[in-house]
């Protein structure tokens, strides 16, 4: 799962269901490659969690963490920390995945899903840093802002930064952070796969969406 030589992540998890912590528990154990550092059903205790454990990847189910406040607050400490979103049916189609993504988690997966595939959402969440399960992908429609969805068509179009600035009429600093923002709501790792997943989900086909 991970380049030789490079420790195991330290994985824990914050969800309210026993039974789910401990199978939870039992599948990091048994995978090789991670470590299993501990978990807690109790939202108010998942700051203390992550200061005791300093885990590498925290799972936190969606109905603890629903507007994304959690994460956002652990990042601020630790912004090394990798987050990812156990999502409940209720929320795999409302706003939680954009509301996740913008507070900086890094992956989300069905919390209903198949162990492997949860294992794998872990490794590729650690592996390209930004993960979205098949099963969600497309299930919301990112939302960017007007400037974002310029650089985002430029890019597609070829543009390298400098000329996306030369085109736009603004410094090449404020290209870079508009990328890191389109990389970010995208869960893409570098921008030719945000533009995959831009013309995957519609966002580039058939003229701008409704834009913030």
């Amino acid at each position: 799962m991970l380049p030789p030589g490079r420790p195991a992540p330290g994985v824990a998890l914050i969800d309210p269901v026993p039974l789910y912590r401990e199978g939870l528990s039992a599948l990091v154990r048994r995978t090789p490659g991670l470590r299993w550092l501990g978990s807690t059903g109790d939202l108010h205790s998942a700051v203390r969690l992550h200061a005791r454990l300093r885990p590498d990847v925290l799972l936190v189910d969606s109905v603890l963490d629903p507007a994304g406040h959690l994460a956002r607050l652990l990042l601020e400490r630790d912004p090394t920390l990798l987050v990812i979103g156990l999502v409940r049916d209720a929320h795999a189609r409302g706003n939680y995945l954009t509301t996740a993504l913008d507070a900086g988690v890094r992956g989300v997966v069905p919390r209903s899903a198949q162990p492997g595939e949860i294992v794998r959402v872990i490794a590729e969440t650690c592996r390209s840093r930004a993960f979205v399960h098949p099963d969600l992908r497309g299930t919301e429609r990112p939302t960017l802002t007007r400037r974002e969805y310029e650089v985002l068509t430029l890019i597609a179009e070829g543009l390298e930064n400098q000329q996306v600035a030369k085109e736009l009429v603004v410094s090449v600093e404020t290209v870079r952070t508009h990328v890191k923002g389109i990389l970010r709501k995208l869960s893409a790792r570098d921008r030719t796969h945000a533009v995959s997943l831009a013309y995957r989900s519609g966002l580039l086909l058939g003229g701008p969406p409704e834009l913030e």
